[in-house]
């Protein structure tokens, strides 16, 4: 069990990024969160195993990559009980 934070740069604000990041994550045995920046990055909170958060954002990569033009990943402290995904304001 891990945990990541991924901070997205782009255009990926308005375009669905967080709804995908959602939806995305109903197929994977992950929980967390997202959310727009005031600078115009998304920022998401990943966890779960490792091979599970990978291929959550390979999914995610390959439905929002045309708009993502880098990231920025950290490790992060485990929530523990989290459950669900979801899109925060």
């Amino acid at each position: 069990m891990e945990r990541r934070q991924i901070t997205f740069r782009g255009r990926v604000q308005g375009v669905g990024f967080r709804a995908t990041a959602r939806h995305v994550a109903g197929g994977f045995n992950v929980s967390g969160w997202v959310r727009n920046e005031a600078d115009g990055t998304v920022f998401l909170e990943i966890q779960g195993p490792s091979g599970d958060i990978d291929a959550y954002l390979g999914t995610l990569r390959n439905r929002m990559g045309r708009l993502i033009a880098g990231e920025d990943t950290r490790t992060a402290t485990v929530v523990a009980g989290e459950l669900g995904f979801e899109v925060r304001r």
